[in-house]
């Protein structure tokens, strides 16, 4: 028998326990970037749907480097983002256990798309969410109620998010309630950002408008649901030798005589995936416009959209808006991601460095793609028969 250590480190994380599945679909921010006056106002996040993967050639900038001026491929996330819409305001105070939501104020028109959201069966309900709320604007006591909300948020809020939903309808998928969250505000005066929320009200924010290219952000999301699953593969111990009795993927020993009791730091069998993760520093390879020559560059002039041939596998054509990030991200295809602007001062050169792509890759993604676009498989392939 060869000889072993005594003692290794312990297999898997216990800073994401419990295992268990997630209580919230979309990727919920418990902590949004430090607000800072000096800078103009701006919204810190974003909702987009994970279309699926692809993969780019660059040429790096980086001087000093052994890769310098060398081209590099590398694996993409396209995440589809149509504009997102505004459909209210919150304010908070600051508390010594934490925020306190002071006020709210809506929107006058609010769509199908969000108030789908507030009902569990949209068929049989009656629809009359908002509808009281709505004809405030109609009279003027409901004006002033309204704009005393807004004075009291303007006098005695430190913290401003805006209500926002993405318009699911624009993207092909079945469902159609949108999804809605609370996005800060950040930059300016308390009363800026009242200013810059209520403007917003019924229109439409692109991704374009929040983020840059080149810069660093976070994706939250829940991961792929695995269900249930053992103990190797939930928590990566080592498999046990050839001839164990009674299975060989187990732990050997989950805990001694005394104290009688398996404590919560054994691994054990049980749900694996579709936890909410956070996944931070992500760069932006592209922001792109929606449109049918968004997949070309400055060095492939090839007229071509982002979506390969074929469609993206599980999801289909990316019609709107979308958003290029560098490597992976959590969630399978359609699920909503949530994008939000860095907690960190980026300083790395990885970080600062200007990205130029020289070529996107849109052959088909199901099976061998040899072919970029129709017109070069039509051109490759001659005249076909007829049927």
């Amino acid at each position: 028998m060869s000889h072993r250590k005594f003692r290794a480190p312990r297999h898997g994380s216990l800073g994401f326990l419990p295992r268990k599945r997630t209580k919230h679909h979309r990727g919920k921010i418990r902590a949004f970037p430090r607000d800072d006056a000096s800078k103009p106002v701006h919204m810190t996040a974003f909702m987009g749907y994970k279309a699926g993967m692809t993969h780019i050639v660059r040429e790096v900038d980086r001087p000093g480097a052994k890769l310098h001026k060398k081209e590099v491929v590398e694996a993409v996330t396209i995440i589809e983002t149509p504009p997102l819409a505004v459909v209210g305001l919150v304010g908070y105070v600051e508390t010594p256990t934490g925020l306190r939501a002071l006020a709210t104020v809506w929107a006058h028109n609010l769509s199908e798309e969000f108030l789908r959201r507030l009902y569990k069966n949209w068929y049989r309900a009656k629809k009359k969410a908002f509808t009281n709320y709505a004809k405030k604007y109609a009279d003027a006591k409901g004006k002033e109620s309204i704009a005393a909300d807004i004075k009291r948020i303007t006098d005695y809020c430190s913290v401003i998010r805006v209500i926002a939903h993405t318009q699911i309808r624009k993207v092909n998928l079945r469902q159609k309630k949108a999804h809605v969250m609370e996005i800060q505000v950040n930059g300016g005066t308390v009363a800026e950002k009242v200013a810059f929320a209520q403007n917003l009200f019924e229109k439409k924010v692109a991704v374009s408008s929040v983020f840059e290219q080149d810069e660093m952000i976070d994706a939250l999301a829940v991961t792929k649901g695995k269900g249930f699953e053992g103990v190797t593969t939930r928590w990566g111990v080592t498999r046990l030798p050839r001839k164990t009795h009674k299975g060989l993927r187990k732990v050997a020993c989950i805990g001694a005589w005394h104290p009688a009791a398996v404590k919560f730091t054994v691994p054990r069998a049980g749900q694996n995936g579709y936890h909410h993760r956070t996944e931070i520093n992500k760069k932006i390879y592209r922001i792109g416009a929606a449109g049918t020559n968004n997949g070309s560059t400055e060095f492939d002039l090839t007229q071509k959209s982002i979506t390969p041939m074929g469609g993206f596998p599980h999801y289909g054509v990316v019609n709107e808006d979308f958003i290029m990030i560098k490597g992976a991200c959590p969630g399978v295809k359609k699920r909503v991601i949530t994008l939000r602007k860095s907690l960190l001062t980026q300083t790395k050169r990885s970080a600062l460095e200007k990205i130029t792509l020289k070529f996107i890759d849109t052959s088909s993604k199901f099976g061998h793609g040899r072919f970029q676009t129709v017109e070069e498989k039509a051109k490759f392939l001659g005249p076909l028969k007829q049927k």
